[in-house]
């Protein structure tokens, strides 16, 4: 599944805060760290790979921000990937050791969190 098609399907899954002070006020994003499944959703792999090709330094959780922020990097993170087919074994040898790198130390939170990654194989059998 590409990233532009998940980033369809987080919309339903909340991993925003709804503004208590207005209620026209856009949606706030709760940070990486703080997402369900120990941030194992497709708006953390967006941030995971914006991680990855630079866009973002590693230490930004992108906690306080808005759907547009999260829509503008997830513009820029395809583009990238766009680049190399969305292939990882096309990336650079320097940008797949940090995807591999980054994306292994996630899973292993993940799952020290409780995630067993079930959820995401769960259409595989139809």
């Amino acid at each position: 599944m590409s990233l532009k098609v998940c980033f369809q399907t987080f919309k339903d899954k909340k991993p925003f805060k709804d503004s208590k002070i207005m209620a026209n006020k856009p949606k706030i994003y709760v940070g990486i760290n703080n997402e369900i499944n120990g941030g194992m959703t497709s708006i953390g792999k967006v941030i995971r790979d914006g991680w990855v090709f630079g866009l973002l330094d590693e230490s930004e959780t992108c906690e306080g921000w808005n759907l547009a922020g999260i829509d503008a990097l997830l513009q820029k993170v395809n583009t990238e990937w766009d680049k190399y087919g969305c292939m990882v074994s096309y990336l650079p040898p320097e940008l797949r050791e940090r995807h591999q790198r980054i994306h292994d130390v996630a899973i292993q939170d993940a799952k020290k969190a409780g995630w067993s990654g079930e959820h995401e194989t769960d259409d595989e059998d139809e």
